[in-house]
């Protein structure tokens, strides 16, 4: 079992940045693989971005792609999805999850486990 809690959301304007933080706890010596997800108002979870382990490899969604940055620090257990010029269309809950056969994949049945969601708004 790995328990992630992710923090950082909030409501920024048009062309700010946030910064949200996945923390893991448990299962934690095992290596896995991090994805980041989210899920706007009444659509289904959609893929941002992931990382290895080693956090060697990054992989992001095209929507995201230059605009967002995962980074990882593994003696903290905590993974970070850095937010820059953020759009209105950014607008969701943000999900962390964690994989351990480390696909590094962009579909959700991929994930082992999730955490609760963090909100992100940005306003126009």
């Amino acid at each position: 079992q790995v328990q992630l809690v992710e923090s950082g959301g909030g409501l920024v304007q048009a062309g700010g940045s946030l910064r949200l933080s996945c923390a893991a706890s448990g299962r934690t010596f095992d290596n896995y693989a991090t994805g980041w997800f989210r899920q706007a108002s009444g659509k289904e979870r959609e893929f941002v971005g992931a990382v290895s382990w080693t956090g060697g490899s990054q992989y992001y969604a095209d929507s995201v792609k230059g605009r967002f940055t995962i980074s990882k620090n593994n003696a903290k257990n905590t993974v970070y999805l850095q937010m820059n010029a953020l759009k209105p269309e950014d607008t969701a809950v943000y999900y962390c999850g964690v994989d351990f056969r480390q696909r590094l994949g962009s579909r959700a049945s991929n994930y082992d486990f999730w955490g609760q969601g963090t909100q992100v708004t940005v306003s126009s």
